[in-house]
């Protein structure tokens, strides 16, 4: 009895999902790769040290450099997405236990993909950890679960994500905030968001299979009906992400040496921004 409680429960429902989409090879998006790759024919070799090493608002560059890369990605995973989708609507009414179960799963992956694709050309840190656990934290869970919510238009995902984005902004970490995401207030957030996204899923489940039971006709709309979802919802976190205060570009400075008067009065002596890691401030002694 317990356990098929669970089982309709949306919130667990959509938790299996994330969960098993993301052990999945091909999920995870290495941040320092797609970084130096995306941004290379955009930006300059520093610049891409630097986003690459910290982040791209610290490497200075620019939000609207960063919405053509954004956009290229959007495009490239809505376009094998919407490719996988029409090939699983081929087999027609004979196929649905199989291969609509399947499709759900890849739509999630690709979520998954563009998800840490737009976080980290925003400033977000490395949503995955480093020693290739295949299970997510609860924060790395939280965050992409928020992601997700923001994709499917809700209020309280953006705001909730805003304030994750506020307290890393403001305590200058470079990984999610633990402590944010699993308590606290923006934790509740996390879980009504998914027992949302459970429902939502479930309708989607319905919609694919009415439109992959026609064989053939049934791939067309199945990947019509994908890009048609798919690309609204990139564009929808893109634009969200975007406005963040940790997406902004930070001042650029050239590398190389400022040199400061000891004796330069408080108001001149303010205007020489603060020591970075390329460069520094030399005081000189008359």
């Amino acid at each position: 009895m317990v356990k098929g409680k669970v089982i309709e429960n949306p919130e667990s429902r959509f938790s299996a999902l994330l969960l098993g989409a993301a052990r999945l090879p091909g999920v995870r998006v290495d941040r320092e790769a797609y970084l130096r790759t995306a941004l290379a024919r955009h930006c300059s070799e520093y610049e891409v040290r630097v986003a690459t090493a910290e982040t791209p608002a610290v490497a200075g560059v620019s939000l609207d450099v960063l919405e053509r890369v954004a956009d290229e990605s959007i495009r490239y995973e809505t376009a094998k997405v919407s490719a996988l989708s029409a090939a699983a609507g081929f087999p027609g009414a004979l196929a649905l236990p199989a291969t609509v179960p399947a499709d759900l799963t890849q739509y999630v992956v690709h979520m998954l993909r563009i998800s840490q694709k737009l976080a980290y050309l925003y400033s977000w840190p490395d949503l995955f950890s480093e020693d290739g656990d295949d299970e997510l934290d609860d924060a790395t869970k939280g965050v992409l679960t928020l992601f997700f919510g923001v994709m499917f238009g809700t209020q309280s995902a953006n705001a909730a994500v805003g304030k994750v984005a506020k307290a890393m902004s403001e305590q200058v970490i470079k990984k999610l905030p633990q402590k944010a995401l699993t308590q606290g207030v923006v934790y509740p957030v996390v879980k009504k968001v998914a027992g949302y996204l459970g429902v939502e899923m479930t309708k989607q489940t319905f919609a694919k299979s009415v439109s992959k039971a026609i064989p053939v006709v049934g791939a067309a709309v199945s990947g019509t009906l994908t890009y048609a979802t798919f690309r609204p919802m990139a564009r929808r976190l893109k634009a969200h992400l975007s406005g963040l205060d940790l997406a902004t570009p930070a001042g650029q400075v050239i590398p190389g040496e400022v040199v400061q008067d000891v004796a330069s009065p408080p108001e001149e002596q303010v205007k020489v921004p603060r020591p970075g890691r390329d460069w520094r401030v030399v005081r000189r002694r008359r």
